[in-house]
């Protein structure tokens, strides 16, 4: 199969209405060739006039470890050309970092996740398109989760660098198709296009959004591997919580939680007695880590791993929204006065509860701590959302 910037440098009439184009790259470290060659230096081998470029969180290089980390603009050493941070001192592009280019080429491998925020940064490219009268192109990337749909829809009044819009937690789009998306439900007047994939399969088998003839390239620092990606539209809530989602270990985000005052054995244990279909389609096993460093910095945490790999995954039955709601259910259950919900700065929201901003509304946290909710009470604000998603983006859809 070929992705959007293979077909891009493979077919010259693809490229041929960027001829006497100014064209900027939003890349980072996944943004590569089949090959395994960066999109910045593909692009000018091919003769593209490069002028700028730009590094979404975690930056170009993929360096920036954490939530509100920021990286500075800096100069390409070697093309001498502009790299603006969209997470920095900005994160929507100005002007005058539009005014470097005509046509802007979007290459961010994304991991099918609301929250993760390449979601958001392609809406404010998309918008600052829309005012400077720019194009946009979408180098087309797989959704590694593939295309089930799972969480609640985030809420009007909740949007946040973490929350684009009202669509759920795992939205199963490509970021093609979540541009389209964008473009028509924002009514965005911007001239935007797609290098759509060649071959890509979201629900073959074994990787179901991956395809097995690529490798895997981080992301971002904490994006490992499949299995993280599968399961973060769950781990990622972790992110709201005082528990560890991994951080400062080997297998970030591949985790339900890890703390060193919690019994993670008896936490399964009420996991499958309160809910145990919602355990399915992956194998769940009980380990210990010591975070090198963030949350619960060199303590021994006992944890609970996720595998969603190999002979265990599951590719329809998983969902990992809801395996982690259980998580935080049977540890409020069986530790009622655990301070669960972390209060911080979160992605640049300093009012609201970290766990809403990240669900795009306080719906799961309400859940998880109203002692009298049952598995149907989550399971029907969910369900409907998830329908009325895929309904409204059916017509999207690229790849079938």
């Amino acid at each position: 199969m070929k992705f959007g910037i293979d077909r891009l440098l493979a077919d010259p009439s693809l490229r041929a209405p960027l001829d006497g184009k100014r064209v900027s790259l939003v890349a980072h470290p996944a943004s590569v060739t089949q090959e395994l060659v960066h999109s910045l230096d593909a692009l000018i081998a091919a003769g593209v006039n490069v002028t700028s470029a730009f590094g979404p969180q975690h930056g170009l290089k993929g360096d920036k470890q954490d939530n509100m980390v920021e990286t500075a603009d800096e100069t390409d050493p070697q093309y001498g050309i502009p790299v603006f941070s969209l997470y920095g001192e900005v994160r929507r592009p100005s002007a005058a970092m539009m005014d470097t280019a005509d046509v802007f080429l979007f290459d961010l491998q994304d991991l099918g996740c609301r929250i993760y925020t390449f979601v958001t940064t392609l809406l404010y490219m998309l918008e600052a398109a829309a005012e400077s009268g720019k194009s946009v192109w979408v180098l087309d990337r797989p959704n590694p989760a593939g295309r089930p749909v799972e969480g609640t829809t985030l809420l009007a009044g909740q949007e946040s660098f973490v929350g684009a819009g009202p669509m759920p937690m795992r939205h199963g789009l490509t970021l093609g198709e979540m541009g389209h998306w964008f473009v028509r439900h924002y009514n965005l007047d911007v001239d935007y296009r797609v290098i759509a994939m060649e071959g890509w399969e979201p629900e073959a088998a074994p990787g179901y959004g991956w395809p097995q003839d690529r490798l895997w390239i981080n992301p971002s620092p904490n994006a490992a591997n499949l299995n993280m990606a599968r399961a973060y539209a769950g781990t990622v809530m972790i992110e709201g919580a005082t528990l560890s989602e991994g951080r400062g270990t080997t297998r970030p985000l591949e985790v339900l939680f890890g703390a060193p005052d919690v019994d993670a054995g008896a936490v399964l244990a009420e996991m499958r007695r309160f809910a145990p279909e919602w355990l399915a389609g992956c194998a769940i096993r009980e380990c210990w880590f010591e975070p090198t460093f963030h949350k619960h910095h060199g303590q021994l945490c006992n944890a609970l791993m996720i595998h969603a790999e190999g002979a265990f995954y599951d590719h329809a039955a998983f969902r990992p929204w809801r395996l982690q709601a259980l998580a935080f259910k049977a540890i409020r259950t069986l530790y009622p006065d655990y301070p669960l919900w972390r209060d911080f700065p979160y992605e640049y929201e300093f009012e609201r509860l970290a766990i809403d901003v990240i669900n795009g509304g306080p719906a799961l946290r309400e859940w998880v701590d109203n002692p009298a909710s049952t598995p149907a009470d989550l399971d029907a604000i969910a369900a409907r959302d998830e329908a009325a998603w895929r309904a409204e983006v059916a017509d999207l859809l690229l790849y079938r």
